[in-house]
């Protein structure tokens, strides 16, 4: 990356994230308008993935999301032949993690009377409903956390049974990257909920089905975007990457 591409990149960069946290509480209808509990979720998450990363790094490189499984292969980081099997550990432990949540908090779902409560301890929903532009909000978020993850992460995983370095986020970098969620989450994540992973909106969104078969309103209808989104915005992270 040439001094120029670098500056504009990151100047770039520097104003999607402050304005776009200035827009997420003073415009009407995102998450953060006038709700301080919105701090509170995005610096829950970022933490949430600093320290699932901090432990799992040594092992798998803690992508910890199909879009960064994916985004690293097609920066050709990362062997195609494992994302099939990242994907799917991926998705059954959001279930898992999903299912566990609703055992601790039980007594309080019961207590809450809102369905749309209630499934937004699953899974996303966009404030707006409007298909097009929550597609883009969401390659949108995931784009940025990918392409930070390319300039963060560095090759020193070694896989057991594979002879080649296999590209994952370092326990060193878990840090990082937590903070990268969390700055997405304030700036970019008032649109949709910021899912930026399809394992963690699949998974919980099927978890939710079939535990309120009865009274559950899982929004099929709108599940593809938090999947599709962040695939392409991880794509094309990483055709970036590339051209860079």
């Amino acid at each position: 990356m040439t001094p120029f591409l670098a500056e504009l990149i990151g100047t770039c960069i520097l104003i999607v994230l402050g304005a776009g946290v200035v827009s997420n509480v003073t415009l009407k209808n995102t998450a953060g308008e006038n709700d301080p509990k919105w701090i509170l979720i995005t610096a829950a998450w970022g933490f949430a993935v600093f320290i699932a990363v901090f432990i799992t790094a040594e092992f798998s490189g803690a992508h910890l999301n199909p879009a960064v499984s994916i985004g690293l292969a097609v920066a050709g980081k990362f062997n195609w032949s494992l994302v099939p099997m990242y994907v799917l550990a991926q998705i059954l432990g959001a279930m898992l993690g999903s299912f566990l949540n609703y055992q601790l908090y039980y007594d309080h779902f019961q207590r809450t009377k809102d369905e749309n409560t209630i499934r937004s301890s699953f899974c996303t929903a966009p404030m707006i409903d409007n298909k097009p532009r929550n597609l883009f909000s969401e390659a949108y978020g995931t784009f940025f956390l990918v392409f930070a993850i390319f300039y963060i992460a560095k090759p020193t995983l070694q896989i057991d049974g594979l002879n080649e370095i296999q590209y994952g986020i370092g326990a060193l970098d878990a840090l990082p990257v937590g903070i990268v969620v969390w700055a997405i989450g304030m700036s970019l994540g008032g649109t949709t909920g910021y899912a930026i992973n399809p394992a963690r909106d699949l998974g919980p969104r099927i978890v939710y089905s079939l535990l309120r078969m009865k009274k559950g309103k899982p929004n099929w209808n709108y599940a593809w975007i938090p999947v599709a989104g962040p695939v392409i915005g991880a794509i094309a992270a990483g055709l970036l990457y590339n051209v860079l």
